[in-house]
């Protein structure tokens, strides 16, 4: 117990120490991890630490990581990125493979071998580009999302990768072995699949697959509407560490990536009303466990055969790093990624990855390469992931402030907590905060379009930049002990999430929001929003004021017209709302439509009857 102590003490104090300052520094945490695993590699070396068997426990962070890249893709946008996937992640794992296995062939290189090598070093690390991009907040960029979709099919293509490798054993270092391809020092372990034959192995796969879709769209919901059900905060994050360690498990007994399985839960979970309650609880895992993971990869660095090597290493670091920029800039020009959202896909994925660490032991073990290449290409893979955070510094320090915007800047420090806050300063939610702050209520106000707060700052109007719809962000605004929140924010899809994560999380806030239609503001309600607003509904009612006063009627008539028409409105709505639902479109509700068409043929009349005593009245 006091070794384990110890060591988990010493990995927590170098990560505490390290990346405040790497951050400080401007250098990232990510560059803070790595330097804190090679200061304390002397240390772990002394205590005996298996580094291989940490990385292992610690790459787990990289399935988290994914979950919740997933959570942030819908299923639509995911097939909109098809052709990126397709053609930019399957051309970027071929053509690179083709290029660095050109370059080992001109330095002698059995062919082979010149394969292998360009197999495993034409991954990326997913680890440190995702991290990376969320931190920064370009995840979801054009640059951002085209080097995620490469991520997603390198991590598909080393499954292929694993088969290959086995079959490009040169004869040569298998006659020096004496002894046939043995097993990788860090194979995956035992699968369902192993002893199958390919048709059976690919039908379990595919019913795996089907298994996590399965539980995603079906089960989640009632189990976690049942952990809910207890109130207990730590019994729901147990479920939702549950459920996605359960999938990693079931996509490792079928040979699947397990982080490529839990991204497809995380996609399938997306429009879940529990996503940002996964998003909260896993959040702190995956930080540590990542960060975890980086020390691990700093630690392991073989300074004493590094320093024996310095000129190979540097060489053949500088020799991967220029090729894959060269591969990826070619790429993202025939994929139309230009400018900014191009250097940004080039320089993010010139690295190596930690899938080369596993694929370098099954080469060696298979004969594909002899233990002082590996030994080298090792070296090579971890160096070149060290020089990934010095890439992005170069990004935002060169690049992203030549074609700077304003947009991708953090979120402002908020120092004043108010009981109101309202998300979205634009056109109506400019006029809230007039109408309140002239009655004597403050608001915490945020908005996320830079250019026009720096427009307001001329006017002396104090507004926050940052992204309503992060539960950080809102925290700090002071949501937990806010009397009303104000939602006018222009896109549906942020609406939505803000209303629906506030009712659950907070149901003591009152929240008014602005609706962007009629079928919006049954999903409002559906989420658990009482005070809705149709943005365009009472201008709409004035226009059709001034078109009946421009049509003879007076000013009396044509404000009693108007009255018993939103009378009429507003009472249907309520019993429409009850018969909406979330997943079903309005135009495939069948519930809905006949209760509309009920109404209608109810209360069409009545209106009409209402609006002819009223011109009665004032004829008379």
């Amino acid at each position: 117990m006091t070794d384990f102590l110890v060591i988990a003490f010493l990995i927590l104090l170098a990560g505490v120490v390290a990346v405040p300052l790497a951050t400080r520094l401007g250098l990232g945490s990510v560059l803070g991890y790595l330097l804190a695993g090679m200061a304390i590699s002397p240390l772990l070396g002394i205590l005996k630490v298996d580094l291989d068997q940490l990385q292992l426990f610690a790459e787990f962070g990289v399935v988290m990581m994914l979950f919740l890249v997933g959570l942030e893709l819908e299923p639509k946008r995911l097939w909109d990125m098809r052709r990126r996937l397709i053609g930019m992640g399957g051309g970027q794992v071929v053509l690179t493979t083709l290029v660095i296995a050109a370059i080992a062939l001109i330095y002698g290189n059995d062919w082979r071998t010149a394969v292998g090598i360009g197999m495993v070093l034409a991954l990326s690390s997913t680890a440190i580009i995702v991290q990376t991009l969320r931190e920064k907040g370009l995840l979801r960029s054009e640059g951002g999302e085209a080097s995620f979709a490469v991520l997603l099919v390198q991590d598909v293509a080393v499954i292929p990768i694993l088969a290959i490798l086995p079959l490009l054993a040169v004869p040569e270092l298998a006659a020096q072995a004496g002894g046939v391809a043995g097993e990788a020092a860090h194979a995956e372990g035992w699968t369902l699949t192993a002893e199958m034959p390919r048709w059976l192995a690919g039908i379990v796969t595919v019913a795996a697959v089907a298994l996590v879709v399965f539980i995603g769209n079906t089960l989640t919901r009632p189990v976690f509407r049942f952990i809910a059900g207890a109130q207990l905060r730590e019994l729901f994050t147990g479920t939702a560490l549950m459920f996605v360690i359960g999938i990693a498990l079931l996509m490792s007994l079928v040979g699947l990536s397990p982080a490529l399985g839990t991204f497809l839960a995380g996609v399938v979970l997306a429009n879940s009303e529990y996503r940002h309650e996964l998003e909260a609880d896993i959040e702190p895992f995956k930080g540590l466990l990542l960060g975890l993971f980086f020390i691990t990869v700093g630690a392991g660095v073989n300074f004493a055969l590094a320093f024996e090597q310095i000129g190979a290493v540097l060489f053949w670091t500088a020799l991967v790093i220029v090729a894959k920029i060269a591969v990826l800039a070619l790429i993202a020009r025939l994929a139309g990624v230009r400018k900014q959202a191009g250097w940004l896909f080039t320089l993010s994925l010139a690295q190596a990855g930690e899938f080369a660490f596993v694929l370098i032991a099954l080469a060696t073990a298979s004969f594909v390469f002899s233990e002082p290449l590996a030994d080298l290409l090792l070296l090579v893979v971890a160096l070149s992931m060290l020089v990934t955070p010095l890439l992005f510094i170069l990004y935002d320090r060169l690049i992203a402030a030549a074609y700077c915007t304003g947009e991708d800047a953090p979120p402002d420090a908020i120092e004043e907590v108010h009981p109101i806050i309202i998300a979205g300063r634009g056109r109506v939610g400019g006029i809230v905060d007039r109408i309140l702050d002239a009655a004597g209520h403050k608001a915490t106000v945020i908005d996320h379009d830079s250019r026009h707060l720096e427009n307001l700052k001329k006017f002396g109007i104090r507004t926050y930049f940052g992204d309503a719809t992060r539960p950080d962000l809102l925290e700090s605004a002071g949501i937990a002990r806010a009397r009303l929140l104000v939602v006018a924010l222009d896109g549906k899809e942020q609406i939505d999430h803000l209303v629906g994560y506030v009712a659950r999380t907070y149901p003591d806030v009152h929240i008014t929001v602005r609706a962007i239609d009629r079928d919006h503001v049954y999903k409002l309600w559906a989420l658990g929003c009482r005070d809705v607003i149709r943005e365009t509904y009472d201008s709409s009612l004035r226009i059709g004021r001034s078109a009946l006063e421009a049509l003879g009627h007076d000013r009396q008539s044509a404000r009693a017209i108007v009255d018993a028409f939103e009378a009429m409105d507003r009472s249907s709505m309520r019993a429409l709302a009850d018969l909406y639902q979330i997943d079903v479109p309005a135009y495939e509700n069948e519930p809905l439509i006949a209760k509309v068409l009920e109404l209608r043929a109810e209360w069409d009349p009545k209106l009409r009857e209402q609006i002819d005593e009223i011109l009665g009245r004032r004829g008379s």
